[in-house]
């Protein structure tokens, strides 16, 4: 009786005496036979191609900032208010009686001497009468009422308290004014993440050779994974800070706050809410001297805030290189404005088109590209973010934990430890893989956790850069 087919029958190779290609001698690469060990293998490259250069985006706030301890839900600290008495937006609500009205209580007294202003009318005058907590009276020095500010109505004046004139032995003189200071606070969110694999795979041979952020190298196989993990857990950690969102008031009663989440004020939240922004600026102008006015508007509006000497500046590449472009056209090395300034100078040697530091009026600006605004996943996908201008100060506040003033950056992390637990960056693994028998998962989970807040102390000394006509370096 004869045979049935069986895999006995399969076809095979067909031996040869020469070393030659023929049909039926080779399996195809290409084909289903290529789980065979094969007589002309693929040149294959071991080196994993690093075709991003260095992927992370963090380090933005170890240069500005420090990270501290806290054992509360919540942080908070005080900010001193300004010492001088002054009012935006009044009204002349009856200008030959001298009347102004402001939109909130004042704290002006009868007999001070202010300054009211109205575009290019500039008045000083003697406080007669506050008939109301929001009214005064004023007569000028100069003129017999204050109607050269404009007709009864006339809104958007300018008023502050420069002295007081008192007649010979006056009595009941002022009121005491209390210190003004105002308060704010933050609260930590919980990051997390985890890496799994399962105990087969761990097992699997790795042929890539791979060279990481940082620093190591090696066949890692599943581990390069892992390690990748952790840098991008590390970034959001930085990321978070930056981009975080408190929930506000109108989203209370919302699907978001049902969740339990209440969302924690990053860098970017912080400024636009109590600092200031600066929309399109145009610094890299070629007309002449238009970049630099343009940049004399920063000066003077950090004159009006804490006029702080040193600050540092993180660009994306069109606002870092519209700065350059700005300063080289004010050097007088070399022909149109180029700089050799890292070679002494001198034009045979090379060329240096960057300015890493500058002086200007009375501050010092430092000068360096954030990544985080140009990579094209993170902010560099979006643009409408150009750079931000960062205090390189710091505040003195009383630390409840060593019992003591201390001094800290105006730019600072608050994260959750205590002697139980340190929750800045904490890591740990679960499974039955790895030598760590903690289940019966056959899986190995590298878990993730941090529990932070950014606290933006002065947040009136930050400059946010904007874009908002989608024209990159304007």
């Amino acid at each position: 009786m004869p045979f049935n087919s069986s895999g006995a029958a399969l076809a095979h190779l067909t031996p040869r005496p020469v070393k030659d290609l023929y049909g039926s001698n080779y399996l195809s690469i290409t084909g289903n036979d290529y789980n065979f060990t094969k007589q002309f293998l693929p040149e294959v490259y071991e080196k994993e191609v690093e075709r991003f250069g260095n992927r992370t985006v963090a380090g933005f706030l170890k240069m500005v900032g420090a990270e501290m301890p806290m054992a509360s839900d919540q942080v908070v600290w005080s900010e001193q208010g300004r010492i001088h008495i002054a009012y935006t937006g009044a009204v002349g609500t009856d200008v030959s009686a001298g009347l102004i009205t402001f939109s909130e209580a004042h704290n002006i007294n009868v007999a001070d001497t202010i300054i009211v202003n109205k575009g290019g009318v500039t008045l000083k005058c003697y406080v007669t009468a506050t008939p109301a907590a929001t009214t005064i009276n004023a007569i000028p020095y100069t003129a017999a009422d204050i109607s050269g500010l404009g007709a009864d109505g006339v809104t958007g004046l300018n008023v502050f308290v420069y002295g007081s004139e008192y007649k010979k032995g006056s009595a009941n003189v002022g009121n005491s004014k209390d210190a003004d200071f105002t308060t704010f606070t933050n609260k930590p969110i919980i990051l997390r993440d985890k890496y799994s694999v399962n105990g087969s795979d761990t097992a699997s041979i790795g042929w890539v050779e791979v060279t990481t952020e940082a620093g190591t190298g090696g066949y890692l196989w599943y581990l390069k994974s892992e390690h990748e993990a952790r840098l991008r857990f590390e970034d959001q950690l930085e990321m978070a800070m930056i981009e975080a969102e408190p929930v506000s008031s109108s989203q209370l009663d919302t699907a978001l706050a049902s969740t339990g989440n209440h969302g924690t004020q990053g860098l970017f939240s912080a400024i636009e809410e109590r600092g200031l922004i600066y929309n399109n600026p145009d610094f890299g102008s070629t007309a002449a001297g238009e970049g630099l006015a343009e940049f004399d508007v920063v000066l003077q509006e950090l004159d009006k805030q804490g006029a702080i000497e040193e600050n540092m500046m993180f660009l994306n590449r069109g606002t870092s290189l519209a700065i350059d472009n700005m300063l080289a056209t004010q050097n007088s090395y070399g022909t149109g404005g180029t700089s050799y300034g890292v070679f002494d100078n001198s034009e045979d040697m090379a060329i240096n088109l960057g300015f890493s530091g500058f002086r200007r009026g009375s501050y010092d600006f430092y000068k360096s590209d954030w990544k985080y605004l140009n990579d094209g996943t993170t902010r560099g996908l979006i643009g409408d973010v150009q750079g931000v201008l960062v205090p390189a100060g710091t505040s003195t506040v009383y630390d409840q934990q060593l019992g003591k003033n201390i001094k800290r950056p105006f730019l600072h992390v608050r994260y959750r430890a205590s002697e139980a637990d340190d929750r800045r960056m904490k890591s740990w693994i679960t499974g039955s893989v790895g030598g760590n028998y903690t289940s019966d998962e056959d899986a190995m989970n590298v878990h993730f956790l941090s529990e932070r807040c950014l606290c933006v102390q002065a947040a009136n000394n930050f400059i946010l850069f904007k874009d908002t006509d989608g024209v990159t370096g304007d």
